[in-house]
């Protein structure tokens, strides 16, 4: 089996981060999902489950982080144009999330952040690789 992620995420409202994530271009995986937790697929081998404050309680002693007020982790997902980065961000916020930065432009890379219901931080990124500067700054 090759090697696999799965990002798990605490969310208030279950079924409107589904509908977050389903309209960021992610799918449910039905097989790993119930009331407590939804399995989005990103990729073959990039999984995010959503749980329950409840559910994702269940795996740990410490505390859910306040991710709409601190930061957590940020979390990368490639796409392959700026295109697509556009339409994932313009759904995401058309489904409820929010740009908190502007986009950044590295020349090689273009970032964009989206923010979903619960304040996680997802950057969605274009890399041209040909434009990947080959000298190194003195």
């Amino acid at each position: 089996m090759s090697r696999q992620i799965f990002i798990n995420l605490a969310v208030k409202d279950l079924q409107q981060s589904m509908d977050f994530y389903t309209a960021m271009g992610f799918t449910n995986n039905p097989q790993f999902s119930d009331d407590t937790a939804k399995c989005m697929v990103w990729s073959e081998s990039i999984f995010v489950m959503l749980l329950t404050h409840e559910k994702f309680s269940s795996f740990t002693a410490k505390p859910i982080a306040d991710t709409k007020n601190n930061v957590a982790g940020f979390f990368s997902l490639s796409v392959n144009s700026v295109e697509e980065m556009n339409e994932i961000m313009e759904s995401g916020m058309k489904a409820g999330g929010v740009e908190p930065t502007e986009m950044k432009d590295y020349g090689f890379m273009q970032q964009r952040t989206l923010e979903d219901f619960d304040g996680h931080t997802w950057e969605i990124f274009y890399m041209d690789m040909s434009k990947i500067p080959t000298q190194q700054p003195e």
